[in-house]
């Protein structure tokens, strides 16, 4: 079955549309459901600036569909997937800034550990954002499996997620132990910024409260930043 979005059948005017090189200026026709395409001036390969990729983030068929996707789309997936929830997220919280800025903290914090330490971002990132949105209860995570079934995430996805979740006081596996220093790291900057802490206390909370090496970095120079306590006279 062919993707709605790329059968010709609903296609509306502006579906063959012309653009410019970014490299020679020259002009370049792009049809819509192109991802890339070479100048034929300059031989610049550039993306089609107008062609949604965010299913490409999860689908297991988006280079089917999309043909050879370009390097630069394949380097961004789990950005484009992050961004997805982040938004679903967000929209679930509403006006509750305090939780939306904890998951988003947590997330950024799980990603620049996640990346160190080499972690499945697609899932940790997922569950980073989502790891408030049900109680720490809820064996099956229904919310988060909700939300991530209505952006069309696959179901092994949502699975992993979902188990990630459930699992998140179990520090046996990479994967937990990331999202568990992203999340204990989010819990410290809140409590140490109302009772900061001294330089030799800050680094024992470091070494006691942390499982990768990428976290105890992170947290030492993130808590260093926030939450270090002005030496006595």
């Amino acid at each position: 079955m062919q993707c709605p979005g790329q059968d010709t059948r609903y296609w509306k005017p502006g579906a063959v549309f012309e653009t410019t090189c970014p490299k020679c200026g020259g002009e370049m026709e792009f049809f819509k459901d192109e991802a890339s395409r070479r100048c034929k001036q300059c031989g610049e390969r550039m993306l089609n600036p107008k062609m949604d990729f965010g299913c490409a983030a999860y689908c297991k068929y988006a280079e089917q569909c999309f043909g050879s996707l370009p390097a630069e789309l394949l380097a961004g997936r789990e950005d484009l997937f992050k961004d997805r929830v982040a938004i679903a997220v967000k929209r679930h919280f509403g006006r509750d800034f305090k939780r939306i800025g904890r998951a988003t903290r947590v997330a950024r914090h799980a990603e620049a550990i996640g990346k160190v330490e080499r972690g499945n971002l697609a899932v940790i990132l997922s569950a980073a954002y989502l790891h408030e949105v049900d109680e720490p209860t809820a064996a099956d995570r229904p919310t988060a499996r909700r939300l991530l079934t209505e952006l069309l995430a696959p179901a092994d996805l949502i699975d992993d997620v979902c188990r990630l979740l459930a699992a998140a006081d179990n520090t046996g596996d990479l994967n937990q132990q990331i999202l568990h220093d992203a999340m204990k790291l989010a819990a410290l900057e809140e409590l140490y910024k109302e009772q900061p802490l001294n330089a030799a206390d800050l680094d024992a909370a470091v070494q006691d409260n942390f499982l990768t090496a990428a976290g105890r970095e992170l947290a030492a120079k993130e808590l260093r930043k926030c939450c270090l306590a002005p030496p006595t006279a």
